[in-house]
């Protein structure tokens, strides 16, 4: 964005039949002398028209100088393309030489309406194939134009087809009261005849947002409620870096200002993810400075009643909180009658004890309980196994499908998705939730007068797990740790020893004195993902920095590695945890140690206890000889 548009040659011998399939209204207007332009204005009484690139879908000439698809809609509408195929040769990495199709919206200035000119700025280029290609695009006005170019070379490209409708705009208005003097800045109060329920958008929502803006959403609930927001849909800028060292960011404080703990950072593309306020309000802070803006996002919200109200009652009983993804379990599960299911909410208590049916007693058979657990804010359910005994396979089978398991799922992209199933008597390393919700299923079908079920301790924690380092409440999951409170000590992934949860990125900050560097030993680690760590390969990574920039010198880390060590240039360093939606590792441990400058590392030593008990009987041995010789000299 904010390039200038290359000037628009003349072109003498522009294609005048298309082969397009589809009527248009002003074929062939020329709303500009270097151009041919077809318009189109209507879709004629159709929820969709087409267009199309010339021939398709045979191979496109070559030499297209200019031609200009403009889409024109009524005042308060707005253009949607979708592309049913695309193919367009990529002769350049940047789509702007050879052949390329230029989006413009910000379609202005004199001429007719929709004109374009060699002073008209481009949105965005697109050339390659389909995978190149945005699912659909979206003007932030009432127009959108296309320019085709084709260069000297004819290739086998087959070029695009794709459907355009009108929208209302009003669909995307957000449902709070803009503040007065602000671009993007709402108040959404629980007050008098207003609603409790409503919707937000970003700016120009569903077209990119602009640049260099910063929208605060501000919502102010009754005293005992909650706020409740969903995002339906978030796209921001593209790539998988840290979410601190994003451009765009969505920011969200549990409270009514910055100075609140974060609950959130939202940098990268999801959808269904939820978060609600401890209180009655909530600050959700939208930030974009990058020059590659992505669609923004799409949110609902809902002030929720006290927990001990009636209304919350219904809301229990309609699934709000879990929505129709309990539905896809099977009847039994979206039932809440059975004698065995159990709520566990944060409000209620932060952490206690749940079992098994009759435990330690054996659980009957046919037994069926399903165990939810609601937190808020920033909080994560986690669950640690203090004892765990199924009935087994009489084959020893290691599948827990067709025996008796217990399940734990959490909410992913929306959706009810399962993280892990048990069985046997093995007992289970902790499980974390990727957020504050998470759900157990127990299917008890066999018993018998050894199985005694299970027995979990359960706690909503805010720390992600991670028992060292101050936390600090300005980010959800970023611990520090200081040479002035300990020059040495250890740090894991958030829920060691169990797997990490998914949708996390935890940040470990290091600050020692003037003179002193860091140095950081991992004893183990396993972090999902296949070098280098990218999000093409799916992979979870660990990054280091001596900066809180990116660092060059480091790559990132994933994957199994055997006992390794990382050391900073400088006094500070940062280490960052990031895991996707996709699968999980144990994990990783480290000991850190401030050491100076010009002092080398020594591996503290480490004895078994084996050989520790064979110093110590090597010892003993020693004193037995001496004091035999003591007493030889004595009396002799």
């Amino acid at each position: 964005m904010g390039r200038r548009g290359s000037a628009m040659k003349l072109s003498a011998t522009l294609l005048v039949l298309l082969h397009l399939s589809m009527n248009v209204v002003d074929e062939g207007h020329a709303v500009n002398p270097s151009c041919s332009c077809i318009r189109f204005t209507s879709t004629y009484g159709k929820e969709r028209g087409t267009f199309s690139s010339p021939d398709y879908p045979r191979p496109y000439p070559p030499r297209v100088d200019c031609l200009l698809y403009t889409f024109l809609a009524a005042p308060h509408e707005i253009v949607e393309l979708v592309f049913t195929d695309f193919d367009i040769y990529k002769e350049h990495l940047d789509c702007v030489r050879g052949d390329y199709l230029k989006v413009y919206w910000e379609v202005q200035g004199p001429g007719p309406p929709g004109s374009v000119s060699e002073r008209s700025a481009w949105a965005r280029e697109l050339c390659g194939g389909r995978a190149d290609a945005p699912p659909a695009l979206y003007s932030p006005g009432p127009a959108l134009v296309l320019e085709f170019h084709t260069g000297p070379k004819q290739n086998n490209a087959t070029g695009f087809v794709g459907t355009y409708s009108f929208i209302d705009r009003r669909l995307f208005e957000t449902d709070g009261v803009r503040v007065p003097g602000t671009e993007c800045d709402y108040q959404f109060s629980r007050s008098g005849s207003r609603p409790t329920h409503g919707r937000l958008y970003s700016p120009r929502y569903p077209s990119i947002y602009p640049n260099n803006i910063r929208c605060s959403y501000h919502f102010h609930a009754r005293p005992k409620e909650r706020v409740k927001v969903v995002f339906e849909e978030v796209s921001l800028q593209k790539g998988d870096i840290s979410c601190l060292r994003r451009a765009d960011i969505i920011k969200v404080f549990d409270g009514r200002d910055t100075t609140a703990p974060a609950i959130a950072m939202l940098c990268n593309e999801l959808t269904g993810y939820e978060v609600l306020s401890t209180g009655p309000a909530l600050l959700l802070q939208f930030t974009a400075n990058s020059a590659t803006a992505g669609q923004g996002f799409a949110a609902t919200f809902h002030f929720q009643p006290p927990p001990d109200s009636t209304a919350a009652d219904s809301d229990r009983l309609l699934k709000l909180s879990f929505g129709k993804a309990f539905e896809s379990l099977g009847p039994e599960v979206s039932a809440t009658t059975s004698s065995c299911h159990q709520e566990f909410n944060s409000d209620g208590t932060k952490h206690g004890t749940l079992t098994s049916p009759h435990y330690p007693s054996p659980y009957p058979p046919n037994t069926h309980c399903h165990y939810e657990f609601f937190g808020r804010g920033k909080e994560r359910v986690r669950l640690v196994f203090q004892d765990f005994y199924l009935h087994k396979s009489a084959d020893g089978s290691s599948d827990c499908t067709s025996v008796d398991s217990l399940q734990a799922f959490i909410y992913v992209d929306g959706r009810l998705e399962k993280v892990d199933m048990f069985c046997g008597v093995n007992l289970p390393k902790p499980i974390m939730s990727n957020g504050p919700k998470l759900m157990l299923e127990f299917r008890g079908t066999l018993s018998s007068r050894h199985a005694r079920g299970f027995k979990i301790s359960y706690s909503f924690v805010e720390n992600f797990g991670i028992s060292t380092g101050r936390q600090l409440k300005e980010f959800p999951c970023a611990f520090v740790y200081n040479s002035s409170e300990s020059r040495n000590g250890t740090f894991a992934s958030p829920n060691s020893p169990g797997p990490y949860p998914r949708d996390t990125e935890c940040t470990y900050f290091f600050h020692g004195g003037e003179t002193e560097k860091v140095h950081l030993h991992f004893t183990s680690f396993e972090v999902e993902g296949v070098s280098p760590c990218e999000a093409v390969s799916a992979s979870d990574y660990v990054e280091f920095s001596n900066s809180m920039t990116e660092d060059s010198k480091f790559g990132r880390y994933c994957g199994q590695r055997k006992e390794f060590h990382v050391e900073s240039e400088r006094n500070f360093f940062k280490v960052t945890f990031r895991s996707n939606d996709r699968l999980d590792g144990t994990g990783f441990k480290a000991i850190y140690q401030f050491l100076e400058i010009t002092d080398k590392y020594q591996a503290p030593m480490q004895e078994d206890a084996s050989s520790s008990m064979c110093i110590l009987g090597h010892r003993l041995l020693l004193i037995a000889v001496a004091l035999a010789q003591l007493h030889h000299q004595l009396y002799h």
